[in-house]
């Protein structure tokens, strides 16, 4: 039965979506629908798992690709804190997609390839081992790129095939570090603290450490890590229930969690510690943060500001992770999970707002926050919480990772709390510009071009509402969350 809990989450929505794409399109009220069916389904069963320890700790053994090499589930802790992630944003990013999407002549092509994202996710989330997990990354890659595609303009075209290309490209790299886990390592379950036997005939430190770099990068493609961060902000013209998803759970944080597996529970983070590779990849971290959280401010397209703060952020959760030390990884976590909600509601109000009133640039958003005043109020707090200010939850994740670094000391914790630092003063700037453009309009603002604008409708505003009062929440009281993601760090199973 325990077993059963495992598979039946990843498979449900993978066939449900599947065989929702043979529904006639003149039934387009049932495909939302069921897709909110087999999601909350499969988050039951998730929370199932989670609620009531129920997990095997042998896992579940899908089938043999040859050998000994297996499609295998488990659900550790490292797995529950991912799975019980998108199981609670999957079903609320569905009800918002059910308004967003209404009258859209692709609606079932939509919600069939969107249902069949959420099982592979959670294929990742409870991935047991790196060919699993490798697996499910690519089946990742092949069904959101039709959701990226969705529109079929000129832009949408081109936005998928440079998905397309980033992604495939990753996957070599990433596959090159599975075949040298596969060929030194005793074995290719996750286990913490690394699998790599150096007694193996012909092991090689150096050219162990050039693949675990290689592979690094190639997981980094989808958390967006520079200079293989492109396909992101072009892969904002896709519709907004699918770029929140993107950018907030599915695709960035597979790529930052697949890292962080790879790191602590493949090659070992004691092997690593201190090398070159250590390095190459701690600059590369340290480098996408500074990057990302200038373009934003740069940036006038609102989706696309955006977009360029996920780069920037994705790659706090790889800096935690880069640290090495058990503090890192609890402070990756975190901040994993908050920027997840922090973002995914900063782009439902985004959505919400071009539904209502087609404005995509930030320039056009003057006097907006009168009309709307739920989702600027919702976007206001959401920016708050992505500086790092204190009562809101990026301040908790924040904290972690500035003491995560300290704990590193030297030279790489001095540079990474001064980026924290930089990047702080940034993200002040490119969000907190769109609250006063919305609250306080410049000169020449004529308040009867916004007459007829008004807030989302429910299924739009209560997701919103929901997240925000979750951020509130977590940042006045996240102690027991901290003390689980804690535990993380010890490994084992829930």
């Amino acid at each position: 039965m325990n077993q059963l809990l495992l598979i039946v989450p990843v498979l449900l929505p993978i066939l449900g979506g599947a065989f929702m794409l043979r529904f006639p399109e003149r039934e387009p009220k049932l495909h939302p629908v069921l897709t909110e069916f087999v999601v909350c389904t499969a988050s039951v069963l998730i929370w199932i798992l989670l609620l009531t320890g129920r997990a095997d700790e042998k896992g579940a053994v899908l089938f043999y690709l040859a050998g000994d090499l297996k499609v295998f589930f488990r659900m550790d802790r490292m797995a529950a804190v991912f799975a019980g992630l998108i199981s609670v944003l999957w079903p609320f990013a569905t009800l918002y997609a059910f308004s967003y999407m209404e009258g859209d002549k692709r609606a079932r092509s939509f919600f069939s390839f969107y249902t069949m994202s959420y099982g592979v996710t959670l294929g990742i989330a409870l991935s047991g081992n790196l060919v699993t997990l490798y697996l499910f990354y690519e089946l990742l890659t092949l069904v959101t790129f039709p959701l990226v595609l969705h529109e079929k303009t000129s832009e949408a075209r081109k936005a998928s095939r440079k998905y397309l290309y980033y992604s495939i490209g990753g996957a070599a790299f990433a596959f090159m570090g599975l075949v040298f886990v596969l060929i030194y390592g005793s074995t290719t379950d996750f286990t913490l603290g690394g699998v790599l036997n150096s007694s193996i005939p012909g092991f090689n430190f150096n050219v162990i450490l050039f693949m675990y770099v290689l592979a690094f990068f190639g997981f980094g493609v989808k958390a967006a890590l520079f200079p293989v961060h492109g396909w992101l902000p072009a892969a904002s013209v896709a519709p907004t229930p699918v770029t929140a998803l993107l950018h907030a759970a599915a695709v960035v944080k597979s790529g930052a969690f697949a890292i962080i597996r790879l790191t602590y529970f493949c090659y070992g983070a004691d092997f690593l510690r201190g090398t070159w590779a250590h390095w190459v990849v701690a600059a590369a971290v340290l480098v996408t943060i500074v990057y990302g959280s200038t373009m934003a401010v740069k940036e006038i397209h609102w989706k696309r500001r955006l977009a360029y703060s996920t780069i920037s952020n994705l790659s706090y959760v790889l800096l935690g992770t880069v640290m090495m030390n058990p503090a890192g990884v609890t402070a990756a976590l975190s901040h994993m999970v908050f920027h997840a909600l922090m973002k995914i509601t900063a782009f439902f109000c985004a959505g919400a707002v071009m539904h209502r009133t087609g404005k995509t640039y930030v320039y056009e958003l003057d006097g907006l926050g009168r009309k709307m005043p739920v989702t600027f109020a919702c976007f206001t707090a959401v920016g708050l919480s992505l500086m790092g200010i204190p009562l809101f939850a990026g301040f908790i994740s924040k904290w972690n990772i500035a003491q995560a670094a300290a704990e590193a000391g030297g030279v790489m914790g001095v540079l990474s709390i001064s980026v924290l630092l930089y990047s702080a003063l940034m993200t002040g700037i490119y969000m907190l510009t769109v609250t006063v453009r919305a609250y306080v309009p410049g000169k020449g603002f004529d308040e009867k071009s916004l007459d007829g604008v008004k807030e989302a409708d429910w299924k739009m505003l209560v997701p919103i509402v929901i997240f925000t009062a979750v951020i509130v929440i977590l940042g006045l009281y996240s102690g027991p969350l901290m003390g689980f993601l804690t535990k993380v760090t010890g490994g084992g199973s829930l």
